[in-house]
């Protein structure tokens, strides 16, 4: 059975994959000069200085989310706007049109990670967390066989796609290199327009909104790697512990075990569904899925003693996770999408490859990936159109780093240590999928991730947590490096694999 076969959440044809072509980029991209730094990003800060949300409270239920794929940042995230404006419009007054304009990464890629069907779902009042992926075809049918859509779920409005959901290739806005503008105009002909910036992670921020601050103090507050361990002296308490006991500034402790059980349960379900579903991926360029039949030469070999049968089964989760979200699937944002299969491949080598493994060490894998999840986000960011692919892959190989260090007994020296490596050896990876699609090299990118996050746990249990690089050092360094690098390498599908990979 087939993807689409399946109801899957299916992406829109992008450009075709081959040889490299004059029509490989559409005529309508203004082309990114390679002296150019590329668009201004709410990450341009000086070095050495803090984000001015550095001090924003995250929770485990931010960075860990469950929804649809294929992208974060370019699927769950343009849904959850679209959706906040029409829940924000959407009251007493008539409504003639709503019209929806993308910028930047969002509209130069937009069609291969399915953002114009995450706006019509989002438009319609649907939301990531709980959308039946197996509806969504015949729901997007529906509003562009009618030109009309059913605004936040209670009011039909006018939507002709063709003129009402426009991709402005080529044009940036200032806030974030994913923006979209959305316009309402009303009966009595005047109009509502409100701007989103999809920041990475499935996170969305609204213009002239500044991010939530929370109105409380964490118990153990921390900004960076060095107040983190800090944090353990004087408490006591593993970098797991810490997150645990934050969380309780939100909710009892047994609300975030159940939450992060299912987080688990979540990750294991998608890891499945991978592989036991074949076929082609949808979009165009053809991708046969390999996890079902590497699952099953696998089964059919048996236990071996040869260590790469270890690779090959870490290797085949990554490919099951992210070939479920290339397809559309159920997937957990961790902490992107395009980088989901890392931390349920790696947590699955933990449960199966190692000598004693509990469930509250898969609990506590969750929690210590978490803490460092949300030192990137709060010293960098995870969106590959700020940083490249070290913002996505190379973030989640530096949490499933810590977290197996963490699940094996590791000091908080050894554990920070193990997230340092899992991203100095990512630094300057580059985001340039083929035909915007997240597919090539991004499934494939996740198996090496994973394998690295192992490797990195490894060599950190090795030691005894002193090393050079300090965990601060390396995120600061993927900083810089993600705002020296050119635009076209930074999911913009103007660079790279995207433009030398293509057929005319």
């Amino acid at each position: 059975m087939n993807a689409a076969s399946e109801g899957r959440f299916i992406p829109t044809e992008g450009t075709r994959p081959g040889k490299r072509c004059a029509a490989a980029i559409p005529s309508a991209i203004s082309p990114v000069h390679d002296d150019e730094p590329g668009p201004a990003m709410i990450s341009d800060i000086e070095p050495g200085t803090e984000r001015p949300d550095s001090a924003r409270a995250i929770s485990v239920t931010e960075l860990f989310t469950i929804g649809v794929g294929p992208s974060s940042s370019h699927t769950v995230g343009p849904m959850r706007a679209a959706l906040d404006f029409a829940q924000r419009i959407s009251g007493d007054r008539a409504i003639d049109r709503v019209q929806c304009d993308l910028f930047g990464s969002l509209a130069l890629t937009g069609l291969g990670h399915s953002t114009d069907v995450a706006v019509l779902l989002g438009l319609s009042g649907e939301s990531p967390e709980t959308v039946d992926p197996d509806a969504i075809p015949d729901l997007v049918a529906a509003i562009r066989s009618e030109g009309r859509l059913l605004l936040a779920g209670r009011m039909a409005v006018r939507f002709i796609e063709a003129t009402d959901l426009v991709f402005r290739r080529g044009a940036f806005l200032a806030g974030h290199a994913n923006a979209l503008q959305f316009t309402a105009t009303f009966a009595d002909g005047q109009a509502e327009t409100a701007t989103y910036f999809s920041v990475g992670g499935g996170a969305i921020l609204r213009e002239g909104t500044p991010e939530a601050r929370i109105n409380f103090t964490l118990p153990h507050p921390f900004s960076s790697g060095a107040e983190l361990l800090e944090q353990g002296e004087v408490t006591g308490l593993g970098i797991g512990d810490v997150v645990l006991a934050n969380e309780l500034a939100w909710r009892p402790a047994e609300e975030t075990t159940a939450f992060l059980d299912d987080v688990r349960a979540a990750m294991h379900a998608c890891i499945a569904r991978g592989c036991r579903t074949g076929g082609i991926l949808p979009g165009g360029l053809k991708v046969r899925r390999r996890a079902q039949d590497l699952h099953e030469t696998l089964m059919q070999r048996g236990p071996r003693s040869d260590p790469s049968t270890v690779f090959e089964w870490v290797s085949l989760w990554a490919l099951a996770v992210n070939e479920e979200n290339a397809a559309g699937g159920r997937v957990v944002t961790a902490p992107t999408n395009g980088a989901a299969g890392v931390l349920p491949a790696v947590l699955k080598y933990y449960e199966v490859f190692t000598a004693a493994p509990t469930r509250e060490g898969s609990r506590l894998f969750l929690t210590t990936a978490a803490a460092i999840g949300f030192l990137y986000k709060k010293r960098a960011s995870i969106s590959a159109a700020e940083m490249g692919c070290q913002g996505e892959v190379g973030v989640a190989c530096s949490m499933a780093a810590a977290g197996l260090a963490a699940a094996l007994g590791a000091s908080n020296g050894q554990i920070e240590n193990a997230a340092e490596i899992g991203m100095e050896h990512n630094l300057g990876l580059t985001c340039d999928p083929i035909g915007g699609l997240v597919q090539i090299p991004c499934i494939e990118r996740n198996t090496m991730g994973a394998i690295k996050a192992i490797n990195a746990a490894y060599l950190a249990l090795r030691g005894d947590g002193e090393h050079i690089v300090s965990l601060d050092a390396v995120i600061e360094t993927m900083r810089q490096t993600g705002n020296d690098m050119r635009s076209k390498y930074k999911e913009t599908s103007l660079g790279g694999l995207a433009v030398n990979v293509v057929e005319c």
